[in-house]
């Protein structure tokens, strides 16, 4: 039996950041736990084809938060990244046009724009109504009927793969808010207002994939990572870990929805994480290069399976081909590399606030911490996640626990 003050469970970002800022701080009591044979979680890169490939999707490095880029350039130093001006497009009517689309509507044609224009004129926070509690209903009222119907609801319903209405809108406010006024002007000026989209400026590595910065920082943990050891069994009582490890804490990155299977969880509790909801998705690679200078492609059509395109030639250096990301639940017969990431995005249904916060509530009163996309139950970008587990790591060596 080994004892740690933390023991953490997952090597993706979160894990990761949590036990280099332990580390950082002075604080050596601890051990992290990965399944896979390499760190880095969603983040792992693959090489295909003769360059990297994402296999958990499209990751990219923002630039907006100085701790992450200070943790994250002690592994892979900015010199070793390139900065791209985020290039993200859309497919509607026949073309390509800039996202997001409200503040790109002046690159389709006149007619077609002033179908758009009226549209969104038309919706209902616009013309001040209340503001509906379905989601199908708050796409419309937000973006008026034409963008909901061609563009945001047939994307959701790819994306997703459920009814629409058993999500919640309360996570909404990440879309790109972006008035009648300002859309109107964009058209008249033909450039783009409004607010600028996550990654509106990222960083990519110029010789690698996104998972070489996460698999150098795994690395540099040495038998303080536990490579290809899966969680099999939590006493919760004792706070033992597969038998031989016991924690003061643990720190879970891990998908709620394995507990069970894990550890004694308490009848009410089960329950709760019995409600919460992912999505799994495919990346499928293919050899073509395509004629656009996008980073990423939005496509909502749904005779089509996959809702996103990632060219890779346009942010990997002297690569060729694109991936695209498909639910699970759409994904034709497979033809040529494909990777299965069974947990790949949190799904915001109306019962998730009520059952995370449960569950945290839960995990709390036992001296286990969740953090990060699964540990939190939300859909959060890997700057974010570092962020979060880079504050919660201080907040422990502080002396207050994290929350």
């Amino acid at each position: 039996m080994k004892e740690y003050k933390y023991v953490i469970l997952g090597a993706g970002p979160t894990g990761l950041a949590f036990a280099h800022t332990l580390n950082t701080l002075g604080e050596n009591s601890f051990v992290v736990l990965e399944a896979n044979a390499t760190a880095g979680g969603l983040c792992r890169s693959r090489d295909v084809d003769g360059s990297p490939l994402d296999i958990g999707g499209g990751h990219f490095l923002d630039v907006k938060q100085q701790p992450v880029l200070d943790l994250l350039f002690r592994f892979l130093p900015r010199a070793d990244w390139q900065e791209h001006r985020r290039v993200s497009t859309i497919r509607i009517r026949g073309t390509e046009i800039g996202y997001p689309i409200e503040s790109n509507l002046w690159q389709l044609g006149v007619d077609d724009r002033l179908d758009f224009l009226e549209s969104v004129a038309q919706a209902g926070c616009v013309r001040g109504e209340p503001m509906p509690e379905s989601f199908e209903k708050w796409i419309s009222w937000k973006l008026g009927e034409r963008i909901a119907e061609e563009y945001m609801l047939p994307y959701n319903r790819k994306i997703w793969s459920i009814d629409l209405n058993a999500l919640g809108t309360y996570w909404l406010h990440k879309l790109p808010d972006v008035s009648f006024r300002q859309t109107l002007k964009s058209c008249l000026d033909s450039s783009a207002h409004g607010t600028i989209p996550a990654h509106g400026v990222f960083l990519y590595p110029k010789n690698f994939g996104y998972g070489e910065v996460w698999k150098r920082m795994g690395d540099a943990l040495q038998n303080r990572l536990l490579l290809s050891t899966p969680v099999n069994k939590i006493d919760l009582p004792t706070m033992t870990v597969n038998d031989n490890l016991r924690a003061g804490t643990i720190i879970s990155s891990i998908p709620w929805t394995v507990w069970p299977g894990i550890a004694g969880i308490p009848a009410p509790v089960r329950s709760r994480i019995e409600r919460l909801e992912y999505a799994s998705i495919d990346v499928d690679y293919r050899e073509q290069t395509l004629a656009t200078t996008a980073h990423w492609v939005y496509d909502p059509d749904e005779s089509v399976p996959y809702h996103r395109i990632l060219c890779r030639n346009n942010f990997s250096g002297g690569s060729r081909g694109y991936w695209t990301e498909t639910n699970s639940k759409r994904a034709d017969a497979e033809a040529g590399f494909r990777y299965r990431n069974e947990y790949a995005y949190p799904i915001n249904t109306t019962a998730k606030p009520d059952a995370i916060n449960g569950v945290l509530e839960w995990a709390g009163q036992h001296q286990i911490t969740g953090l990060g996309r699964w540990g939190t139950w939300e859909h959060m970008n890997s700057d974010v996640a570092v962020a979060q587990a880079i504050e919660a790591a201080n907040r422990a060596v502080q002396g207050s626990p994290p929350e």
